[in-house]
């Protein structure tokens, strides 16, 4: 099991992520970390352990508010020994940009249209897709979810409203993915509480797991994380 710990990023700092309510997001004071600023975060996550990727969604970009590539840039140039998952909505691929190459595009369900995700394909499967649900409904285009042949090896099952929520991931609908597609790598998103909840994802064939709240908290340690 791999810890991959998460970054929400709202008008320039940390936000605590909870069910969705993106509006009512605000921003982190944990017993891991008073401070809100992301290279504080990051430093404190990597005094738990000495993660190798971390997941960012920029909340701005996602929800068409602005966005923060200048902070996203200077983070991936500070820690270059760190991937970074880069959530930030809708991404058309641009094959000129120049990014550090430390970054690795998180492209949501959420921000795309049936009508547009024949772009996907100029990833060539350089990207992590994320089929995003809320309340059980699938969010996006219809068709990411109903055909493979647009999915990469690397797919994150984002449960919204079990983020921060302490309720457990979503067990159930994890292995039905694991079930169906055995080929490819799911990764949990949303709920994620404590050790055991990690156990239960291995056994069920999810082998990574995006994290926030239970690593403020402190409910799982680095004992259990070297242990995985």
């Amino acid at each position: 099991m791999k810890i991959i710990p998460v970054i929400d990023l709202k008008d320039g700092v940390v936000v605590h992520a909870k069910q969705g309510h993106r509006e009512h997001y605000q921003p982190i004071n944990t017993d891991l970390c008073k401070s809100s600023d992301i290279f504080q975060v990051i430093g404190a996550f990597l005094g738990v352990y000495e993660f190798d990727a971390f997941y960012i969604a920029d909340l701005n970009a996602i929800t068409g508010q602005g966005d923060h590539n200048s902070l996203i840039t200077d983070v991936l140039t500070r820690f270059p020994q760190i991937t970074f998952w880069i959530d930030k909505g809708y991404q058309k691929y641009d094959e000129g940009a120049q990014l550090p190459g430390n970054t690795l595009p998180v492209l949501g369900s959420e921000s795309y249209r049936n009508e547009i995700i024949s772009e996907i394909k100029a990833y060539k499967n350089n990207f992590i897709l994320s089929l995003d649900y809320s309340n059980a409904n699938a969010l996006g285009a219809p068709s990411l979810f109903s055909d493979p042949t647009f999915w990469p090896e690397n797919i994150i099952i984002m449960t919204l409203e079990r983020v921060g929520s302490n309720h457990g991931p979503d067990l159930n609908k994890l292995a039905e993915f694991c079930r169906q597609y055995p080929d490819k790598n799911f990764i949990a998103a949303g709920g994620i509480r404590n050790k055991q909840d990690c156990v239960l994802l291995d056994k069920a064939g999810i082998h990574q797991a995006l994290v926030a709240s239970a690593l403020h908290s402190r409910t799982i340690k680095s004992e259990d994380i070297a242990e995985f």
